[in-house]
């Protein structure tokens, strides 16, 4: 439990840091990018990957667009946590697991029995509500949440392809991902350095260090949950999604004042309502 536990600290974390840096002027893209080198080098010594088992026969298409999809994404993240606050941004990031769930009903015709059905038709309703603007908010930039959900569920699906490919171990893989993901970053910065003329500064590679040791420790005890629970997977599944949830609310609400109207509370509830649902399904 206690690695469930540092995951779910690791990941609201993460959108703590991004919420903090908006007071220092600093650049999502140049934090970001440095997270991977951070992420890159906690990976490197902890799992010690053996690059030598990696050939052409590896997944290079879906290595490629995870590599792609994961800096695009996170520019995603950043800017939901700057308009819409970590709450909703919590929110949808945790409800993006209803984007595999429907692709494994639709495109890979997988059986559902009712509790999947019901936690989905939860889902959706508690969406629509965690991204109801307040009354008083004439701006709801509730396009960032949204991609930020359907980023994190293809994302998913993606790494859920990896995880089948036994040839290589799921480390290497993430290895070889955060390595592609660093140089499409990279191109990013050197184009906003030589086009734009936005210099390099070092408070975004201080930000990026610890967004890079956090989302490295939020997969480190992801993984560690899963083993623990090996018996019992859903059980991570459900604690981490519901767990980030709550922690992302308490945090948000009181720490940063985030506002909330009633119909987005009710929205967070229906969420964790919609979780359970799914968490009962895989039993």
């Amino acid at each position: 439990m206690l690695f469930l536990i540092l995951s779910i600290i690791c990941s609201v974390t993460v959108g703590v840091i991004f919420k903090i840096t908006r007071h220092y002027s600093c650049r999502p893209v140049q934090i970001i990018t440095f997270n991977y080198v951070f992420a890159l080098l906690f990976c490197y010594f902890t799992f010690s990957p053996n690059l030598d088992d990696v050939n052409a026969k590896a997944p290079w298409n879906i290595y490629l667009s995870i590599g792609v999809l994961l800096p695009v994404v996170f520019l995603f993240l950043a800017s939901s946590i700057k308009h819409m606050g970590i709450v909703k941004t919590d929110a949808a990031q945790r409800l993006s697991l209803f984007i595999p769930i429907l692709a494994a009903w639709f495109l890979f015709k997988e059986e559902f029995n009712s509790y999947k059905v019901i936690g989905l038709a939860v889902g959706f309703l508690a969406l629509l509500f965690i991204l109801k603007k307040p009354f008083d908010n004439k701006k709801n930039n509730w396009i960032y949440p949204a991609l930020v959900l359907l980023g994190f569920g293809v994302i998913d699906i993606l790494f859920k392809q990896i995880a089948l490919y036994s040839d290589l171990p799921y480390t290497t893989s993430l290895f070889i991902v955060f390595c592609i993901a660093l140089l499409i970053s990279l191109v990013i910065v050197i184009y906003n350095a030589v086009v734009k003329r936005v210099k390099l500064e070092i408070k975004n590679i201080l930000f990026g260090g610890l967004v890079g040791l956090f989302n490295f420790g939020n997969i480190l005890f992801y993984l560690k949950a899963h083993k623990a629970f090996s018996k019992n997977p859903s059980t991570v599944f459900a604690g981490m999604n519901m767990g980030v949830i709550v922690l992302g609310s308490i945090v948000g609400v009181l720490f940063f004042k985030e506002k909330l109207s009633k119909m987005n509370f009710l929205g967070i509830v229906l969420a964790l309502i919609a979780i359970i649902f799914i968490f009962f399904s895989q039993i």
